[in-house]
């Protein structure tokens, strides 16, 4: 039986499309999506734990709930010890807010003197830049109330993800036929694992980093070292991004605070430092071990992430497409995808090999 071949342009349009399509519904349907994607991986993180429950004959449910509340504990500890830094920092709110309005108003008069540029001027385009303002924060306060949906569905879907684990298993498992029962076992496998690993290294990373942020912090002396130490932790998780915000924090608070330039130097410093482990120490043997993305992947998906999903979707991207690579590493026409999403790079490109190939066929003919 012969196969019909399409023409290339007429694949290339169809592919084109069907990506286009998924976007669109990806977008669209992120209200849904993002919060169910979220619960998957956490389903996925706490797996072992729930496992472990069921292995010494607690019931499923009440194990599901030992699970969620367990991690609840956690999550909630971490919430708690930065309210009480956060509520250190709202009481001298007031005294930086009286020192950051006479830095404001030295630095307009400074434009007025330098620039000729009138303190009136300032405030009119300071206004109109408020009031184009509004639109963005009443977009803020929607993604705020988005986020509390989402807090609100996720233990929803996790209990729900975790509760029906083994009828999704089995559908997976039915789908397909069973000859290829041996690959999707692999590949549900490798994807846990792929996963939890990633996680947890990711995790590990946050911890590390934020002992690093605040020793350094401490020693010089800056206030609210501690808070503003695990708020850069928590920023540096977001890819590429968080980093710049997380310096920039403690930079602002050192303007505000401090006199003279020693403390922001230092503090520059510090980050690089830190920067420095966390790059080549901490992401390659603890984070990028787990999930095997080169650079170059990992930049396009973070940002295309961000782009069709926002914050959430840079957070996500890297798992989807370590999952992805594992199932393209099973297919056998999606294996060049699967390298090219891969961190193996070959000394030599195809081209230089048929070369060689060829010149020794002709060294043969010659011999010959």
């Amino acid at each position: 039986m012969t196969v019909k071949q399409y023409p290339f342009y007429l694949k290339t349009t169809v592919i084109l499309f069907g990506l286009v399509l998924l976007a669109y519904i990806l977008y669209t349907l992120q209200g849904i999506l993002v919060p169910l994607a979220f619960a998957f991986i956490i389903a996925i993180l706490l797996n072992p734990l729930y496992g472990l429950f069921l292995k010494i004959r607690i019931p499923n449910i009440l194990a599901i709930l030992l699970t969620i509340l367990i991690a609840y504990i956690i999550v909630g500890s971490i919430v708690f010890f930065l309210s009480l830094q956060m509520v250190h920092f709202s009481e001298t709110f007031p005294a930086l807010q009286v020192k950051f309005a006479h830095m404001f108003i030295q630095l307009q008069q400074g434009i007025a003197q330098n620039f000729k540029f009138s303190i009136a001027k300032q405030d009119q385009l300071i206004s109109e830049a408020l009031n184009s303002s509004k639109a963005l924060i009443g977009s803020t306060l929607g993604t705020a109330l988005t986020t509390l949906s989402v807090l609100v569905l996720i233990p929803v879907y996790v209990f729900m993800i975790l509760f029906y684990k083994t009828l999704l298993l089995n559908f997976l498992f039915e789908v397909f036929s069973e000859k290829n029962s041996p690959s999707v076992r692999i590949i549900l496998n490798q994807a846990k694992h792929a996963v939890q690993s990633y996680m947890i290294g990711l995790l590990i990373e946050a911890f590390i980093v934020a002992i690093l942020n605040s020793a350094g912090l401490l020693i010089l002396g800056l206030n609210y070292a501690i808070l503003i130490g695990v708020m850069g932790a928590i920023l540096n998780m977001l890819p590429y991004i968080g980093g710049i915000i997380a310096i920039a924090i403690p930079l602002l608070i050192a303007t505000v605070t401090k006199d003279g330039y020693s403390t922001h130097l230092g503090i520059i410093i510090s980050f690089m430092i830190v920067q420095f482990i966390d790059n080549h120490i901490l992401i390659p043997r603890v984070v990028s071990s787990k999930v095997q993305i080169n650079a170059l992947v990992s930049v396009v998906v973070v940002l295309s992430g961000g782009a069709l999903w926002g914050v959430s979707g840079m957070f996500l991207s890297i798992p989807f497409v370590a999952i992805l690579k594992i199932v393209f590493d099973r297919i056998d026409g999606m294996r060049p995808w699967a390298k090219l999403l891969g961190d193996i790079v070959p000394t030599r490109h195809k081209g230089e090999v048929w070369r060689v190939r060829k010149k020794d066929i002709l060294a043969d003919k010659i011999v010959d």
